[in-house]
């Protein structure tokens, strides 16, 4: 899919809504049970930039950004100030914090990924826009600084060598979020002092 590697403005991105969405069904049964069922094995986000304008320039800079993407057609990074690294928020990453596969001393490429659990349940997210210099990987909680490369566009780790059968390979990163603008029109309304402001400006992000 067409993609720009550029990110969203920060200073903007910073006082935007949103979060995660999930797709279920739900039948309710004549009994008044319920029957529910995932259509979307992955949850999908949305965010809303339109908050994180606060002056004039901010909304400049927004249809600047919309003009260069041509509205819906090409992708771009966003950071998702609300969850953006592998720790937690008030952490700092460490080569420790996610496990993204087993050594078999075949494969040489892993996926970077992020889990979330909560109860005895967990889900996996892939990874695919790392930030370039924030990668760190371990082997059974041993950093290692070389020997490995990690694609920025797409956050497959490659390994110079394969790690051996039962090696732990884990990994702390920060990343960004690829996303599209979930519409083609910029609905700009000026005030009396012609600031300016935006009543709604939908992110949505893509699969890939």
């Amino acid at each position: 899919m067409a993609f720009h590697e550029v990110r969203f403005p920060d200073n903007i991105s910073r006082g935007a809504r949103g979060g995660p969405e999930r797709r279920t069904q739900i039948v309710e049964l004549a009994s008044g049970d319920e029957e529910r069922n995932a259509s979307w094995a992955n949850s999908r986000r949305r965010f809303d930039v339109s908050y994180g304008i606060r002056r004039a320039d901010d909304l400049a800079a927004v249809v600047a950004f919309f003009e260069a993407r041509n509205g819906r057609l090409y992708g771009f990074r966003f950071k998702d100030w609300a969850d953006h690294r592998s720790c937690l928020p008030s952490q700092m990453s460490s080569p420790m914090d996610q496990l993204i596969g087993t050594g078999d001393g075949v494969a040489t490429g892993f996926q970077l990924v992020k889990r979330y659990a909560s109860g005895g349940q967990s889900w996996a997210r892939a990874i695919t826009k790392p930030i370039a210099g924030t990668v760190q990987i371990a082997l059974n909680g041993v950093p290692q600084p070389v020997g490995w490369s990690v694609d920025p566009k797409t956050g497959v780790v490659n390994f110079e060598t394969a790690p051996s059968t039962d090696i732990a390979i884990t990994a702390g990163f920060e990343f960004d979020v690829p996303v599209r603008f979930d519409s083609d029109v910029l609905d700009v309304t000026l005030d009396i002092e012609r600031l300016g402001s935006i009543t709604s400006i939908p992110l949505l992000e893509i699969r890939r």
